[in-house]
Protein backbone atom coordinates (compact mmCIF):
# COMPACT_ATOMS: atom_id res chain seq x y z
CA UNK A 1 0.00 0.00 0.00
CA UNK A 2 2.79 2.42 0.79
CA UNK A 3 4.61 1.24 -2.55
CA UNK A 4 1.02 2.39 -4.29
CA UNK A 5 1.07 5.71 -2.19
CA UNK A 6 4.70 6.64 -3.38
CA UNK A 7 4.01 5.66 -7.05
CA UNK A 8 0.51 7.78 -7.18
CA UNK A 9 2.49 10.53 -5.76
CA UNK A 10 5.10 10.55 -8.41
CA UNK A 11 2.40 10.78 -11.00
CA UNK A 12 0.86 13.60 -9.28
CA UNK A 13 4.43 15.60 -8.89
CA UNK A 14 7.04 14.25 -12.04
CA UNK A 15 6.70 17.28 -14.85
CA UNK A 16 8.07 14.47 -16.79
CA UNK A 17 5.00 11.97 -16.34
CA UNK A 18 2.65 14.96 -16.22
CA UNK A 19 4.03 15.83 -19.88
CA UNK A 20 3.83 12.45 -21.21
CA UNK A 21 0.22 11.90 -19.95
CA UNK A 22 -0.88 15.17 -22.13
CA UNK A 23 0.67 13.48 -24.97
CA UNK A 24 -0.53 10.34 -24.44
CA UNK A 25 -4.03 11.98 -23.43
CA UNK A 26 -3.77 14.20 -26.70
CA UNK A 27 -3.01 11.08 -28.98
CA UNK A 28 -5.32 8.83 -28.02
CA UNK A 29 -8.27 11.21 -28.56
CA UNK A 30 -7.27 12.18 -31.79
CA UNK A 31 -6.60 8.86 -32.97
CA UNK A 32 -9.87 8.04 -31.65
CA UNK A 33 -11.74 10.77 -33.46
CA UNK A 34 -9.80 9.85 -36.84
CA UNK A 35 -10.77 6.49 -36.75
CA UNK A 36 -14.39 6.94 -35.13
CA UNK A 37 -14.85 9.46 -38.02
CA UNK A 38 -13.91 7.14 -40.67
CA UNK A 39 -15.27 3.80 -39.58
CA UNK A 40 -19.01 5.53 -39.05
CA UNK A 41 -18.44 6.98 -42.61
CA UNK A 42 -17.83 3.43 -43.75
CA UNK A 43 -20.01 1.50 -41.18
CA UNK A 44 -22.76 4.01 -42.25
CA UNK A 45 -22.64 3.00 -45.99
CA UNK A 46 -22.17 -0.76 -45.58
CA UNK A 47 -25.21 -0.63 -42.95
CA UNK A 48 -27.42 1.36 -45.61
CA UNK A 49 -26.56 -1.47 -48.03
CA UNK A 50 -27.24 -4.01 -45.87
CA UNK A 51 -30.90 -2.67 -45.17
CA UNK A 52 -31.70 -1.15 -48.35
CA UNK A 53 -30.05 -4.49 -50.20
CA UNK A 54 -31.83 -7.19 -49.00
CA UNK A 55 -34.80 -9.07 -50.56
CA UNK A 56 -37.69 -6.80 -49.05
CA UNK A 57 -35.43 -3.19 -49.21
CA UNK A 58 -35.92 -0.23 -50.82
CA UNK A 59 -32.96 -1.32 -53.72
CA UNK A 60 -32.68 -5.06 -53.61
CA UNK A 61 -29.78 -6.27 -54.23
CA UNK A 62 -28.44 -9.81 -56.12
CA UNK A 63 -28.34 -11.64 -53.05
CA UNK A 64 -24.95 -13.45 -53.57
CA UNK A 65 -23.02 -9.80 -53.10
CA UNK A 66 -25.38 -9.92 -50.30
CA UNK A 67 -24.10 -12.94 -48.88
CA UNK A 68 -20.38 -12.05 -49.57
CA UNK A 69 -20.74 -8.70 -47.93
CA UNK A 70 -22.29 -10.30 -44.93
CA UNK A 71 -19.99 -12.83 -44.51
CA UNK A 72 -16.88 -10.56 -44.83
CA UNK A 73 -18.52 -8.02 -42.18
CA UNK A 74 -19.17 -11.73 -39.55
CA UNK A 75 -15.33 -12.36 -40.62
CA UNK A 76 -13.77 -9.46 -39.58
CA UNK A 77 -16.07 -9.36 -36.49
CA UNK A 78 -14.91 -12.36 -35.26
CA UNK A 79 -11.02 -11.81 -35.70
CA UNK A 80 -10.09 -10.68 -31.57
CA UNK A 81 -8.44 -7.09 -32.56
CA UNK A 82 -5.17 -7.62 -31.41
CA UNK A 83 -4.19 -10.36 -34.03
CA UNK A 84 -6.22 -8.50 -36.43
CA UNK A 85 -3.78 -5.14 -35.87
CA UNK A 86 -0.48 -7.60 -36.16
CA UNK A 87 -2.04 -9.12 -40.28
CA UNK A 88 -2.62 -5.04 -40.80
CA UNK A 89 0.22 -3.32 -39.73
CA UNK A 90 2.24 -4.18 -43.37
CA UNK A 91 -1.02 -1.65 -44.57
CA UNK A 92 -0.01 1.20 -41.92
CA UNK A 93 3.15 1.47 -42.91
CA UNK A 94 2.34 1.77 -46.38
CA UNK A 95 -0.57 4.30 -45.85
CA UNK A 96 1.21 6.07 -43.00
CA UNK A 97 4.80 5.37 -43.54
CA UNK A 98 5.26 3.64 -40.32
CA UNK A 99 4.55 0.47 -38.09
CA UNK A 100 5.16 1.78 -34.63
CA UNK A 101 3.14 4.36 -32.90
CA UNK A 102 -0.36 6.44 -32.83
CA UNK A 103 -0.54 7.01 -36.58
CA UNK A 104 -0.06 3.48 -37.13
CA UNK A 105 -2.97 2.15 -34.90
CA UNK A 106 -5.60 3.96 -36.72
CA UNK A 107 -5.60 1.65 -39.53
CA UNK A 108 -6.17 -1.45 -37.71
CA UNK A 109 -8.70 0.47 -35.65
CA UNK A 110 -10.59 1.90 -38.77
CA UNK A 111 -10.54 -1.87 -40.26
CA UNK A 112 -11.22 -3.62 -36.90
CA UNK A 113 -14.46 -1.16 -36.14
CA UNK A 114 -15.81 -0.48 -39.46
CA UNK A 115 -17.73 -3.97 -39.35
CA UNK A 116 -19.20 -3.40 -35.87
CA UNK A 117 -20.34 0.21 -36.77
CA UNK A 118 -22.34 -1.44 -39.91
CA UNK A 119 -23.95 -3.73 -37.81
CA UNK A 120 -25.21 -1.16 -35.20
CA UNK A 121 -26.13 1.21 -38.11
CA UNK A 122 -28.45 -2.03 -39.81
CA UNK A 123 -29.78 -2.41 -36.33
CA UNK A 124 -30.67 1.48 -35.96
CA UNK A 125 -32.29 1.78 -39.71
CA UNK A 126 -34.47 -1.23 -39.08
CA UNK A 127 -36.20 0.41 -36.25
CA UNK A 128 -37.69 2.66 -38.78
CA UNK A 129 -41.46 2.06 -38.82
CA UNK A 130 -41.93 0.39 -42.33
CA UNK A 131 -45.38 2.34 -42.44
CA UNK A 132 -43.38 5.63 -42.74
CA UNK A 133 -41.76 3.60 -45.75
CA UNK A 134 -43.93 2.74 -47.76
CA UNK A 135 -46.07 5.85 -47.26
CA UNK A 136 -42.53 7.29 -49.41
CA UNK A 137 -42.79 4.86 -51.65
CA UNK A 138 -46.58 5.22 -52.12
CA UNK A 139 -45.67 9.15 -53.15
CA UNK A 140 -42.95 8.24 -56.05
CA UNK A 141 -39.75 9.28 -53.65
CA UNK A 142 -36.27 7.16 -54.97
CA UNK A 143 -34.50 4.68 -53.12
CA UNK A 144 -31.86 7.52 -52.60
CA UNK A 145 -34.51 9.42 -51.11
CA UNK A 146 -36.25 7.29 -49.23
CA UNK A 147 -32.53 6.85 -47.52
CA UNK A 148 -31.30 10.22 -47.38
CA UNK A 149 -34.74 12.02 -46.59
CA UNK A 150 -36.90 9.41 -44.84
CA UNK A 151 -34.57 6.53 -43.06
CA UNK A 152 -31.68 7.89 -42.05
CA UNK A 153 -33.71 11.34 -40.52
CA UNK A 154 -36.08 8.39 -38.57
CA UNK A 155 -32.99 6.94 -37.04
CA UNK A 156 -31.18 9.42 -36.31
CA UNK A 157 -30.92 9.60 -32.50
CA UNK A 158 -30.05 5.61 -32.68
CA UNK A 159 -27.58 6.18 -35.32
CA UNK A 160 -26.26 9.05 -32.68
CA UNK A 161 -26.06 6.07 -29.99
CA UNK A 162 -24.15 3.49 -32.63
CA UNK A 163 -21.59 6.70 -32.80
CA UNK A 164 -21.24 6.86 -28.92
CA UNK A 165 -21.00 3.22 -28.91
CA UNK A 166 -18.73 3.00 -31.40
CA UNK A 167 -16.40 5.84 -30.17
CA UNK A 168 -15.84 4.10 -26.55
CA UNK A 169 -15.45 0.85 -28.34
CA UNK A 170 -12.58 2.49 -30.43
CA UNK A 171 -11.24 3.95 -27.33
CA UNK A 172 -10.78 0.97 -25.66
CA UNK A 173 -9.14 -1.02 -29.15
CA UNK A 174 -6.72 2.22 -28.95
CA UNK A 175 -5.99 1.51 -25.20
CA UNK A 176 -5.32 -2.06 -25.93
CA UNK A 177 -2.97 -1.73 -29.46
CA UNK A 178 -0.09 0.03 -26.83
CA UNK A 179 0.21 -3.64 -26.04
CA UNK A 180 2.09 -4.17 -29.66
CA UNK A 181 3.81 -0.64 -30.43
CA UNK A 182 0.33 1.52 -30.61
CA UNK A 183 0.52 5.06 -28.73
CA UNK A 184 -1.45 7.21 -26.29
CA UNK A 185 -2.39 6.21 -22.80
CA UNK A 186 -2.23 2.37 -23.56
CA UNK A 187 1.25 3.10 -24.62
CA UNK A 188 2.02 4.53 -21.12
CA UNK A 189 0.05 2.39 -18.91
CA UNK A 190 2.27 -0.57 -20.90
CA UNK A 191 5.32 0.85 -20.96
CA UNK A 192 5.79 2.90 -17.78
CA UNK A 193 3.18 1.28 -15.92
CA UNK A 194 3.29 -2.53 -16.77
CA UNK A 195 6.92 -2.89 -17.67
CA UNK A 196 8.36 -1.61 -14.69
CA UNK A 197 6.04 -2.53 -12.28
CA UNK A 198 4.47 0.56 -11.60
CA UNK A 199 0.77 0.14 -10.35
CA UNK A 200 0.23 3.80 -9.96
CA UNK A 201 0.82 4.71 -14.03
CA UNK A 202 -1.87 2.18 -14.58
CA UNK A 203 -4.37 2.78 -12.81
CA UNK A 204 -3.51 6.85 -13.58
CA UNK A 205 -3.81 5.98 -17.51
CA UNK A 206 -6.97 3.94 -16.43
CA UNK A 207 -8.68 6.76 -14.67
CA UNK A 208 -8.13 9.38 -17.64
CA UNK A 209 -9.73 6.70 -19.88
CA UNK A 210 -12.49 6.14 -17.62
CA UNK A 211 -13.28 9.48 -17.44
CA UNK A 212 -12.93 9.91 -21.71
CA UNK A 213 -15.64 7.12 -21.63
CA UNK A 214 -18.10 8.91 -19.08
CA UNK A 215 -17.64 12.30 -20.97
CA UNK A 216 -18.39 10.68 -24.94
CA UNK A 217 -20.97 8.43 -23.18
CA UNK A 218 -22.73 11.24 -21.41
CA UNK A 219 -22.68 14.15 -24.63
CA UNK A 220 -23.95 11.07 -26.77
CA UNK A 221 -26.65 9.89 -24.30
CA UNK A 222 -27.63 13.71 -23.76
CA UNK A 223 -27.13 14.54 -28.01
CA UNK A 224 -29.57 11.80 -28.46
CA UNK A 225 -32.51 12.27 -26.49
CA UNK A 226 -32.74 15.51 -27.62
CA UNK A 227 -33.06 14.30 -31.23
CA UNK A 228 -35.32 12.03 -30.23
CA UNK A 229 -38.75 13.50 -31.69
CA UNK A 230 -40.72 10.77 -29.51
CA UNK A 231 -39.08 11.97 -26.46
CA UNK A 232 -39.68 15.81 -27.28
CA UNK A 233 -43.78 14.52 -27.91
CA UNK A 234 -43.98 12.99 -24.72
CA UNK A 235 -42.06 15.99 -23.26
CA UNK A 236 -45.16 18.25 -25.23
CA UNK A 237 -47.83 16.54 -24.02
CA UNK A 238 -47.00 16.75 -20.33
CA UNK A 239 -46.07 20.29 -20.28
CA UNK A 240 -50.05 20.48 -22.24
CA UNK A 241 -51.42 18.33 -19.12
CA UNK A 242 -49.85 20.37 -16.75
CA UNK A 243 -51.09 23.79 -18.22
CA UNK A 244 -54.60 22.14 -18.43
CA UNK A 245 -53.97 20.58 -14.84
CA UNK A 246 -53.35 24.13 -13.79
CA UNK A 247 -55.81 25.93 -15.62
CA UNK A 248 -58.59 23.75 -14.18
CA UNK A 249 -57.44 24.61 -10.31
CA UNK A 250 -57.22 28.25 -11.54
CA UNK A 251 -61.38 27.95 -12.19
CA UNK A 252 -61.87 26.38 -9.03
CA UNK A 253 -60.04 28.67 -7.06
CA UNK A 254 -62.77 31.21 -5.51
CA UNK A 255 -63.32 34.53 -7.45
CA UNK A 256 -62.01 32.93 -10.68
Amino acid sequence: MDKLLEQLAEVLTSPRLHEEFLVGLWDTIYSSVLATAAACLLGLVLGVLLVAGEKDGVYPLPAPLMKALNLVINILRSVPFLILMIFVLPLSGVLVGTKVGTMASVPPLIIASTPFVARLVEAALREVDQGVLEAAQAMGCSPFQIVWKVILPESLPSLLSAATTSFITILSYGAMAGAIGGGGLGKIAINYGYYKYNVGVMLAATVLIVILVQIIQSVGTHLAVRLDRRVRTVERKGRRRELRGQERKDRRRPGM
